[in-house]
């Protein structure tokens, strides 16, 4: 049966993830999620993403600050993840298809951190974070070309707990004819 398959159960049981191991992603874990990021469908084959994983603290700080301005709390919006990674893509008056192709690196990728026993989570507002003056100065540190948006993020680490069981799927969520 399909559902015995292994990448159909991990899709299935996949969550997103709140609390998080002080433990540190371990480089070939990291790489090999990555690695999946990259190979995710792109419209036209163009691979318009870019991936930027961070594990230093002090930058992991910048972004949390960041992060929490535009969300106008003081808690951590990566749950305190030991390594967070960015997706960025072309602006969308550049690339209309910026958004869709990040969208799937990001979904690519937290699959991939499931399949190797680490969780994520998906974080939004870094296109707001990286469309200030801070945003853009990060950006060049991180050595990417300008006229990038910020797409989503990972909050990424190995999971703390068990997590919760998926909520019913609503009715008629999808149809054959």
């Amino acid at each position: 049966m399909a559902t015995q398959n292994d990448v159909i159960k991990c899709l299935l049981s996949r969550r997103s993830v709140r609390k998080y191991k002080a433990d540190q992603v371990s480089r070939d874990d990291l790489q090999t999620i990555l690695r999946a990021g990259s190979y995710a469908a792109s419209a036209r084959g163009c691979q318009d993403p870019w991936i930027v994983a961070v594990q230093d603290p002090q930058i992991i700080g910048r972004l949390v600050a960041m992060n929490a301005k535009v969300m106008g709390t003081t808690e951590n919006p990566y749950y305190d993840a030991p390594t967070i990674v960015l997706v960025f893509g072309s602006d969308t008056t550049v690339w209309a298809n910026s958004l869709y192709d990040g969208a799937l690196v990001l979904g690519n990728m937290m699959t991939a951190a499931h399949a190797i026993g680490l969780d994520s989570c998906w974080i939004n507002r870094e296109r707001e974070m990286f469309a200030t003056d801070e945003g853009r100065d990060l950006m060049r540190e991180f050595g990417l070309p300008d006229g990038l948006i910020g797409i989503g993020t990972l909050s990424l680490g190995y999971p703390d707990g068990e997590p919760r069981e998926a909520k019913p799927r609503k009715e008629g969520y999808f149809r054959i004819l």
